[in-house]
């Protein structure tokens, strides 16, 4: 056990969130994601899994750590629902609020057509596979910056 982290996050997504560099991307994802395939293709090349976790959890635990890019308009992303892609799923609104929580203020996600999310999902750096079983629960998010103290 350690210090000020969050203890949902296990050694192996500690090690990928470390690794990651500034615009490096990662994808949390429901059960069933096809995460197994999809992270043979990453940099990381292998599958994290926080199986015990909603995606509202997971989220919440990565941006404990995790800056996410303000320098982009896609610093976070959702897996539309298909054939209506504007509708926010509840999965959606409880990572939307995760993220505007560790943002301190109101950040929202793109949408991203679902074949094109399994395309950029692909050239992430790393997926974690939860336990949430709800549809839509895929998401993207880009690394940030920490800024130097003044």
């Amino acid at each position: 056990m350690l210090k000020n982290l969050d203890n949902r996050l296990n050694a192996e997504v500690l090690f990928a969130l470390r690794a990651m560099g500034h615009g490096d991307t990662l994808v949390i994802a429901d059960t069933n994601f096809p995460s197994d395939s999809i992270a043979r293709q990453t940099v990381l090349g292998e599958l994290l899994r926080m199986d015990n976790l909603t995606c509202a959890q997971a989220a919440e635990a990565v941006l404990s750590v995790l800056p996410l890019d303000t320098f982009v308009d896609d610093f976070a992303g959702r897996m539309e629902v298909v054939g209506d892609p504007s509708r926010i799923e509840p999965v959606q609104a409880e990572v939307q609020a995760a993220i505007d929580a560790a943002e301190g203020r109101e950040r929202p996600m793109i949408s991203i057509e679902r074949f094109d999310f399994y395309e950029r999902a692909k050239g992430a750096y790393a997926v974690i596979q939860t336990g949430e079983r709800r549809f839509y629960g895929c998401f993207i998010f880009r690394k940030g910056v920490i800024p130097p103290e003044v």
